[in-house]
C-alpha cells in the first residue's frame, strides 16, 4: 500500500500503526532498528528534528520502503 505523507507527524502515525500491527512494543521495534525507546517515541510522535539516518533504519526494520518521486523533467544523468 502506498500512502502520501506531508509531514513528520503523518510519518510517525504510520510508523506507530505498522509497529502495532506487527505486535511490537517500542522497545522491541527500537532494538530491531538499533534505536532507543526515546527515539522511537519521538519519531512516532512526529518530532520534526529526529535524525534522518535513524528514521530510515526504523522504517527499514518495520519493512516500510521509502521512495523519492522525482519529476520526469529531471534527467537521471544530471548531477
Amino acid at each position: 500500500m502506498k500512502v502520501q505523507v506531508a509531514d513528520a507527524k503523518a510519518i510517525g502515525e504510520w510508523v506507530r500503526r505498522v509497529r502495532k500491527a506487527q505486535q511490537l512494543d517500542q522497545t522491541t521495534a527500537g532494538a530491531f532498528a538499533n534505536c532507543g525507546i526515546t527515539f522511537v517515541s519521538q519519531f512516532e510522535n512526529g518530532k520534526p528534528t529526529v535524525h534522518l539516518e535513524k528514521a530510515l533504519q526504523m522504517l527499514d526494520a518495520l519493512g516500510i520502503q521509502v521512495y523519492l518521486d522525482i519529476p520526469d523533467e529531471i534527467s537521471s544523468h544530471d548531477d
